[in-house]
């Protein structure tokens, strides 16, 4: 495992770049509603990122191994879609819940982020599971300092969601990033405390917990991308992108329209 260290000029072209993929998730925020197509959004988040902010989406031709190029922008994860979802024709209508994942490059800088959306009349069951994996994400994010290991992150997230009577997604996890969209480490969202890599200061790496309402098997989609829950059941995914600081941490992907973080981690910190 090679993890890169940032300096502090690589750390200032990081938060340029997570706060630009946390600006289209506010420019296509009141786009978001019954009616409009996945599509759609990922037009419109396309047209932002290299027509008014000159950057680059991440996501748009992205191959690793073993996979076709991804078609699109950005991803649009559906209900009991988990994560990759393809933006296409498919109409979002009341009640649903959907999964925007932005990933710009500027200035060959990755910045990625994700947010979740409720859609009109959505059902208590899913706006309690909605906010259970934000809160879960900002848990794990708390542990972020210098001399925590990746499985206190981990064990932190798994132990929230699961009291709540939710699973965690083991096959995709969080990931170091930088000049490269997926870098070292490996961030799992559950685990053993104790366990896994000591973190240092100018370490950056995702934190984005998906959380499913019921089992946490998967399954692929025939687009070769889409991965869905496999007893259908719905899924919600929150992301930052986070630097390790010299005596705690940086979350570099905030912006204007960023929710606020909840008041038990406030007052925790």
């Amino acid at each position: 495992m090679t993890v890169t260290i940032k300096t502090g000029t690589e750390i200032e072209g990081m938060r340029v770049a997570g706060r630009l993929g946390s600006e289209v998730l506010d420019y296509i925020t009141p786009f978001v509603k019954p009616g409009v197509t996945t599509g759609e959004l990922d037009r419109l988040c396309h047209d932002y990122m290299v027509n008014v902010q000159g950057t680059i989406p991440a996501p748009l031709n992205y191959a690793p191994s073993g996979h076709v190029p991804y078609p699109k922008s950005i991803c649009t994860s559906v209900n009991n879609q988990i994560c990759h979802g393809v933006p296409s024709d498919k109409v979002l209508k009341n009640g649903d819940i959907v999964n925007l994942d932005i990933t710009v490059i500027k200035d060959g800088w990755h910045g990625d982020t994700s947010r979740m959306f409720a859609l009109g009349d959505v059902s208590i069951q899913a706006r309690r599971l909605i906010q259970v994996t934000y809160e879960a994400m900002w848990i794990g994010i708390s542990h972020v300092k210098p001399g925590t290991r990746l499985g206190d992150i981990g064990h932190a997230i798994q132990r929230f969601a699961e009291n709540h009577g939710y699973s965690v997604v083991r096959e995709f996890c969080g990931h170091g990033i930088g000049r490269d969209f997926h870098e070292d480490p490996q961030v799992l969202h559950y685990g053993k405390a104790g366990t896994g890599l000591v973190l240092e200061p100018g370490m950056t790496f995702t934190i984005e917990p998906m959380i499913n309402a019921g089992r946490r098997d998967i399954r692929q989609m025939n687009d070769g991308w889409t991965i869905v829950t496999k007893d259908r059941s719905l899924s919600a995914q929150w992301e930052h992108t986070v630097l390790v600081t010299d005596n705690g941490h940086e979350v570099l992907t905030l912006s204007a329209g960023s929710p606020a973080i909840p008041e038990h981690i406030l007052h925790a910190a």
